[in-house]
């Protein structure tokens, strides 16, 4: 992990990076809190909430799958409903990336896909969706070819559980979060779920 961020070394880097993977791969932020009192380091949950937002992580860029289950589905963020849209490589369960958007339209929609194009050579991929409107509409408009499935479409169905298992321990809700908090975390857990995976 590139922790450039650390201004201070109040905290080795070694357990930052163990704190930032424990809470990615299932732990609360007041169990991580315990579990690094253990080994000698207090930091308050601020403390390690900060280290996800800043270490900023991203699902690597430049695969080349050929299949993509995109899908979307809606998280609460304070009393707001958002979009998270996902794309995740069937063959291998990857996140190949991820985004936030306040509302489910066309043009969110084509700004995901513009974003995961730029990110990734998906241009000959096929893409696995459901018989949602506005993902088969974007994929019409971009050229991209698509095949409304529900079998291979299980991997990104299986990270959207994980997800609202993980997001249940937060009472289904990012509470007293920004938007952007809630994206930080979610594409830092894209990226955690990524590494455990191989």
């Amino acid at each position: 992990m590139d922790l450039e961020f650390v201004e201070r070394e109040r905290t080795p880097r070694e357990l930052i990076e163990v704190g930032i993977q424990l809470h990615l791969a299932g732990l609360s932020l007041s169990n991580t809190k315990q579990y690094l009192e253990n080994l000698g380091v207090k930091r308050s949950r601020t403390a390690i909430h900060n280290w996800i937002q800043k270490i900023d992580l991203q699902p690597a860029d430049g695969a080349s799958p050929n299949r993509v289950a995109v899908d979307e589905t809606a998280i609460q963020i304070d009393s707001d409903r958002f979009w998270l849209y996902a794309a995740v490589d069937p063959r291998i369960n990857e996140f190949l990336h991820v985004d936030v958007f306040p509302v489910q339209n066309q043009q969110f929609t084509l700004v995901f896909l513009r974003d995961l194009r730029e990110k990734h050579h998906v241009d000959d991929a096929l893409f696995l969706v459901d018989a949602g409107g506005h993902l088969t509409a974007a994929l019409s408009r971009t050229s991209l070819r698509f095949q409304i499935t529900h079998g291979n479409r299980n991997a990104v169905e299986r990270v959207f559980r994980e997800i609202k298992r993980r997001t249940s321990s937060f009472s289904n809700t990012f509470r007293n979060a920004e938007p952007t908090a809630a994206e930080s975390w979610l594409r830092a857990f894209a990226v955690c779920w990524n590494r455990c995976l191989t």
